[in-house]
């Protein structure tokens, strides 16, 4: 490996960690806590199904 292929490779490793260290920290700041509730009708609805009675087995 060269010289010029070894700082490229450097490089190329430091940009993704930058990367992924910016994803985590917007993950963490805007999403984390963000939770969505999951409604069986309104799940089915938007699937074009009816839902199944509770207890029922698939």
């Amino acid at each position: 490996m060269t010289h010029d292929e070894r700082r490229l490779l450097r490089h190329l490793v430091i940009a993704v960690t930058v990367k992924l260290v910016v994803l985590t920290a917007l993950w963490w700041v805007f999403v984390r806590d963000n939770h969505v509730q999951v409604d069986a009708e309104q799940s089915a609805q938007q699937l074009g199904i009816t839902p199944a009675a509770p207890g029922a087995q698939p």
